[in-house]
């Protein structure tokens, strides 16, 4: 197989794979990236994988701020049968709140776990344990 077609599966399959890379750092994206990368495409997709899991690493961390905020807010828990993971929007009955001073992020507090959304899309991107 070409490896230039290879490399851009690789780097395709990386990038639409978001979610898998949501909780972890820049770090651990590009580790991740590079040994998914290196077991398709060997070195090459090794050094593709781990610059592309870097960038969506860093893409999807958090600050700190947010996280800080979200834990020292009061808000009552919310009980739903779904199962609540990274990637995955909550259902509409769970009110999402706003994070002070962070207006590109929401939060809910489901099923006793604090979860940061994004809120155009209701996708949970972090849960705090």
């Amino acid at each position: 197989m070409n490896k230039r077609l290879v490399v851009s599966l690789v780097a395709a399959s990386l990038l639409t794979s978001g979610a898998a890379f949501a909780q972890s750092t820049t770090a651990t994206g590009a580790a991740n990236g590079a040994a998914a990368g290196g077991s398709v495409a060997g070195p090459v997709g090794e050094v593709v994988g781990g610059t592309v899991g870097a960038a969506v690493g860093l893409g999807l961390e958090i600050p700190n701020a947010v996280i800080t905020s979200v834990t020292s807010e009061r808000a009552p828990s919310v009980t739903v049968r779904e199962r609540v993971v990274v990637g995955e929007p909550l259902p509409e009955a769970v009110e999402l709140r706003p994070v002070p001073s962070h207006t590109e992020y929401r939060y809910a507090v489901v099923n006793d776990r604090r979860v940061i959304v994004e809120p155009r899309t209701r996708k949970v991107i972090k849960i705090i344990d």
